[in-house]
């Protein structure tokens, strides 16, 4: 069976990452031959002190990719500037993570492959405040319109319609027309990847979906977006108050419960699930997806990090 190369960016140079990558190779048997675009001096630091000695070689990314196997590890090398006391600046892992990124999206770009994975990135010293988060970075990149983020768990997922927004400018941010594209999303994506059709739970926005304001958006805003949707065969259910929706009784109803914003469908996801999920970008020309956690450079050094997340992300680009 022919395989389509993983491209993994690792993200932040102060991260987990590498030793939750080698924990995972080393647990998991992955098909997909690898490819990590990275600074090859960054990655011997780490190969070192996590004691992974897998075979590797360097490649070029423009040579033809499509024939590489899964026996060696490949890897594209990325600069990056370290002043002379040893020391990354944070500008210069700005600019080398955006390399990384320009070097993956050249070759998604050609269509040498469709599986790509980000490791994780501190948003706020990388994004400074242009984009919401990662998945509106990429989609800028690839001048996509309706996109979505999906945190997958094979026994529920979440997909909130707003990600990093304040919360103040929630209720600004939902109109029946994004509920309805997100909805078409899921569901696509769903029907896609997992050949079959997803049975999606809606929250409302206001606790009991009930409000003491004239304009109650559960009523005027939420309620048609998912009759319409019914109408074309989407199978999307509510609205719901998010405080019962994630009851036992009340998620095995559902493969996906689409939230109005970020903390409502995740804080409960991960508390039900811990690190077994991923973070998937639905609606690009690509799969993307990434750990379902940041950086983490508190645990950097001490080898205790789950590496459970990062294996269900190769896991599912080994699949599809």
């Amino acid at each position: 069976m022919f395989y389509k190369p993983i491209l993994i960016i690792p993200g932040q140079v102060n991260s987990i990452f590498f030793e939750i990558f080698f924990k995972s190779l080393k647990r998991k048997k992955i098909y997909s031959p690898l490819i990590l675009i990275c600074s090859v001096k960054i990655f011997k630091i780490y190969a070192k002190k996590y004691n992974f000695k897998h075979n590797y070689r360097l490649i070029n990314s423009k040579v033809d990719i499509r024939n590489l196997d899964n026996k060696l590890l490949n890897l594209i090398d990325i600069e990056l500037k370290i002043n002379k006391n040893k020391k990354i600046q944070t500008q210069y892992t700005n600019d080398y993570i955006l390399k990384c990124f320009k070097t993956a999206f050249r070759i998604l770009k050609h269509k040498h492959t469709y599986k790509f994975l980000n490791g994780p990135i501190n948003k706020e010293t990388f994004l400074k405040k242009k984009f919401f988060g990662i998945t509106e970075f990429i989609t800028k990149a690839f001048n996509e319109v309706n996109t979505g983020m999906l945190i997958y768990n094979k026994n529920l997922s979440v997909c909130p319609i707003t990600t990093h927004v304040p919360i103040k400018s929630i209720a600004n941010k939902i109109s029946k027309k994004i509920i309805q594209n997100k909805l078409k999303l899921v569901n696509d994506f769903y029907i896609r990847n997992f050949n079959f059709k997803p049975r999606i739970g809606v929250t409302g926005l206001n606790p009991h979906c009930e409000s003491v304001s004239k304009f109650n958006e559960d009523e005027k805003i939420i309620l048609p977006a998912i009759k319409s949707a019914k109408k074309n065969k989407i199978s999307a259910y509510g609205p719901y108050p998010a405080d019962t929706i994630f009851l036992k009784q009340n998620r095995i109803k559902f493969n996906v419960i689409l939230g109005m914003y970020h903390d409502q469908v995740l804080t409960p996801l991960k508390t039900l699930y811990e690190y077994d999920a991923i973070n998937i970008t639905m609606g690009l020309p690509f799969l993307r997806v990434s750990p379902d956690h940041g950086p983490n450079e508190k645990m950097i050094n001490k080898n205790s990090s789950n590496p459970i997340s990062l294996i269900r992300a190769l896991e599912f680009l080994d699949k599809n």
